[in-house]
């Protein structure tokens, strides 16, 4: 008897351990996400596990802000581009049965489809984002023109998803969300169904996912929270989107209990064969910072001295942001939805795998900017720029990011307090300096105040950090400044050859630099590749952000990049 009592109570202190264990980790994350809710850079639900097993569970902030609706952990939220991966799974079915082929041409499956460029477009292609399609949400006039209409999916896909390629299929990754429409048309084409009743059969009547669906809005959907945009001021509704058009690259809702039930799916056989499960796991492209196989980013994570595999996705949509983040072999998930749109849900996720690994995270500090934009708001501007300095040292408390100080700019200019706005960007050039960026802004409010003189400076300081700012050209030559805008030069292969490689800017993010011909290629992580052009050797720039890439040699050989952007100065050794 008394060996049992002693075994009983070994196993009970065994359980307790663990239980405490579990208990602190909770813990820790959830004050971890309370206090990102705190100073507003979270509001959504949460779900959590280690081993598959739930740790965390939890709703902050509200559903409906006008209600006071809080969230929950059954709060329907948008998914936006996680909804790709569902689509994937739905295409590999078909590909199980024989319906589909992935080497299969687009035109094969639309005919309708024009020919010149479907005929050299596959189904893996549009998988992987290589087909060279343009991506409609892309489209200069998409969210003002195009995105409060209802469109049926064809119809969509010619109009919207058929421009001239931007590269030869299959030999650049981009990523589209034209691609995974065509995909949700094409599903409804072999099944003769819509694409929605295609996953309630196939994918969520199968696992139980009862609360997921495709986000419609007229359904009157229980528990569905409403997206929000931050201001300065807190929160406004999100922009209408119909929702014909996010389709199979993102228009499904779910919450973070029916997300976690298809993680654990994705470990089982219960939608597929494994030979086609594998498939979908397999790496495909190099692409956002990852390898990419079909409809998720397989990535790598170093825990302790060993590394993982981790299969991640994010997703953005008016008001939403998502991100669904699990590394199978250790069973950590984590599931974050945010309905405020924007929040730094990368960052609260790895805070929380430290978490569950046994590192400390440490707590978020609170936005400068904001903070400032109160001080404005109750004590003036003229207390606000005395206190910015006292609040700049308080690093443990504050955080100083240049795009929020140039949003508040803006957020005063709409309101017309030119004199407040003004001052906030003349802080922000003070402490960024190297950003073209914040010199174009303070130009832009100095001209709307008529201080002219000093606006051209601002400009021309703007345009000699990127020669690319058409924008401050544009002013310039309207003011009668001459402009000797820089050209572009021609560097042979040869020479381009010598960038090639990957250059580590921190930790977890990798540059990746590729040649293809006479043209190169930067591709950061958690990004999609974009070509870079010569202003002179080893100085180049991309077009698609306000940026500038330096390339450093010793000895004659490149051994290093120098990233210039948002005002700093940012070096990446060559590791390979």
């Amino acid at each position: 008897m008394k060996k049992i009592t002693i075994m009983l109570f070994l196993v009970l202190s065994v359980f307790s351990q663990s239980y405490l264990l579990a208990q602190s980790k909770a813990e820790k994350i959830d004050q971890l996400i309370s206090k990102y809710n705190e100073y507003r850079y979270f509001n959504g639900s949460a779900l959590v596990a280690d081993n598959f097993d739930v740790v965390l569970k939890k709703g902050y902030g509200f559903a409906n802000m006008e209600w006071n609706i809080p969230n929950a952990a059954e709060t329907k939220h948008r998914l936006g581009s996680i909804t790709k991966q569902f689509t994937s799974m739905l295409i590999m079915q078909l590909v199980e049965k024989g319906k589909i082929k992935l080497d299969g041409k687009l035109t094969e499956y639309l005919p309708y489809y024009r020919k010149d460029t479907g005929d050299k477009i596959t189904i893996e292609m549009l998988l992987t984002h290589t087909s060279g399609i343009p991506s409609y949400t892309a489209e200069t006039d998409f969210l003002k023109n195009v995105s409060r209409k209802f469109y049926k999916p064809d119809d969509f896909v010619k109009e919207h998803c058929s421009g001239d390629l931007e590269f030869e299929p299959g030999k650049q990754y981009a990523y589209n969300n034209s691609g995974y429409f065509i995909l949700g048309a094409i599903i409804e084409k072999i099944t003769g169904k819509a694409y929605e009743a295609v996953l309630r059969e196939n994918i969520f009547e199968p696992l139980g996912m009862n609360n997921s669906g495709y986000d419609l809005a007229e359904t009157i959907l229980l528990k569905r929270a409403a997206g929000y945009q931050k201001t300065f001021d807190g929160y406004t509704n999100a922009p209408f989107l119909d929702m014909s058009l996010p389709y199979a690259a993102g228009s499904l809702y779910s919450t973070v209990e029916d997300l976690f039930v298809w993680d654990k799916a994705l470990q089982t056989e219960k939608l597929l064969p494994k030979k086609f499960m594998d498939e979908i796991f397999k790496s495909r492209v190099e692409g956002l910072g990852a390898k990419y196989g079909y409809g998720l980013s397989l990535g790598k994570k170093k825990i302790g001295d060993e590394e993982y595999d981790v299969i991640t996705h994010g997703g953005g949509i008016n008001g939403f942001n998502t991100i669904n983040y699990f590394i199978p072999k250790k069973g950590q998930v984590v599931i974050l939805f945010s309905n405020a749109g924007g929040a730094p849900l990368n960052e609260i996720t790895e805070k929380i795998i430290d978490i569950l690994n046994g590192k400390e995270a440490k707590m978020p500090a609170q936005s400068l900017a904001e903070h400032l934009a109160n001080v404005i708001k109750e004590d003036g501007v003229k207390d606000a720029v005395d206190q910015f300095k006292q609040m700049k040292e308080e690093k443990d408390a504050f955080i100083l990011r240049e795009n929020e100080m140039n949003q508040l700019g803006y957020s005063l200019m709409s309101e017309n307090k030119l004199d407040e706005a003004i001052a906030v960007f003349k802080l922000n050039v003070g402490e960024f300096p190297k950003s073209a960026n914040v010199y174009d802004s303070y130009g832009e409010a100095l001209l709307k105040k008529g201080n002219k003189e000093e606006a051209l400076v601002n400009y021309k300081k703007s345009l000699e950090l990127n020669p690319r700012n058409t924008g401050a050209v544009k002013v310039l030559k309207e003011n009668g400044v001459t402009v000797d805008e820089p050209k572009e030069i021609k560097l042979s292969a040869e020479i381009l050859k010598q960038y090639v490689g990957k250059y580590q800017l921190a930790p977890n993010f990798i540059m990746a630099v590729t040649v293809n011909g006479e043209k190169i290629f930067v591709q950061a992580t958690g990004q999609p590749q974009a070509e870079i052009f010569p202003l002179a050797e080893d100085k180049f720039y991309p077009k698609v952000v306000d940026a500038q890439i330096r390339f450093v040699r010793e000895n004659g050989i490149v051994n290093q990049l120098i990233l210039l952007q948002n005002g700093r100065e940012m070096p990446a050794k060559k590791i390979e």
